[in-house]
């Protein structure tokens, strides 16, 4: 598939995504859902992309959904048959990487504006940074919507009332970069021009590690945070054991013991 809506470049092991709509702030039209679950795909599947980055061109990460393309007959957008695929009946993901089913990790770099939609990458993502001029805030109820599945995920990672807060008060009401750090909604914040650069010092230090070792450990806590703790801890416990049986699981001990950096083999 060409992409006309994001831009995708694999260099170094390392698969970039770039929302690339910045004259409609990034919104996600259903020609942008289409590549991005492509593009998605795409890089779960390339046995040369260990870690994938995902960030946006402009002055908005993603403003949310595209208005354009909200129905007025009060029924989801949907292709062929209405409700005969699995997605039509599912909670709508638009921008969302597959973070269920995906074992690869997800670095996402916030730019500027993001709401709506765009708080699902924040969510989901692994590692999550921003620019100093990121804005997040969720405007549902300000255009007569229930917020849904996005401050669902919000009110799992912020305390209560700081997401039912941002709920309520909808596009009235905004979580600048620095306060977001301190909330823990990411991981740091950086001079707008740094973005990039440390986007990829990220991924680039994710990919020295054992990159089986990483998708399984990331396996164990994404699995795990719907399970009670002794479940979780076994399922995470049968990854280790699967992981043993592989080159790189002795390659990382040897190494170790010979001083050396590993040489990771991905089998």
């Amino acid at each position: 598939m060409s992409y006309e809506t994001i831009r995708y470049d694999v260099d170094d092991r390392i698969a970039t995504i770039v929302f690339d709509r910045p004259d409609r702030l990034n919104a996600v039209n259903a020609q942008m859902q289409r590549e991005l679950r492509d593009a998605y795909a795409r890089a779960e599947s390339d046995d040369d992309v260990w870690t994938i980055v995902v960030t946006a061109n402009g002055r908005a990460f993603c403003s949310g959904a595209d208005v354009d393309g909200v129905r007025t007959d009060g029924r989801v957008p949907y292709e062929g048959r209405y409700l005969s695929a699995f997605e039509e009946w599912d909670a709508p993901q638009e921008a969302t990487p597959p973070f269920r089913t995906m074992a690869k990790p997800v670095i996402v770099g916030v730019n500027g504006l993001c709401c709506g939609a765009g708080l699902d990458l924040v969510t989901t993502g692994d590692i999550v940074i921003a620019s100093e001029r990121a804005e997040f805030f969720d405007p549902h109820v300000s255009i007569g919507l229930v917020s849904g599945r996005e401050m669902v995920r919000l009110a799992r990672v912020l305390p209560l009332n700081v997401a039912m807060r941002a709920a309520l008060l909808g596009r009235h009401d905004r979580i600048d970069a620095r306060r977001a750090y301190d909330l823990g909604l990411v991981t740091e914040v950086v001079p707008h021009d740094d973005l990039g650069p440390r986007l990829r010092a990220l991924a680039e230090t994710v990919n020295r590690n054992a990159p089986l070792a990483v998708r399984g450990t990331r396996l164990a806590i994404r699995k795990g945070l719907g399970l009670p703790l002794y479940e979780a801890e076994l399922l995470a416990e049968a990854y280790r054991e699967r992981n043993l049986h592989t080159d790189d699981a002795v390659e990382g001990p040897r190494a170790f013991l010979e001083k050396r950096e590993p040489v990771w083999g991905c089998s």
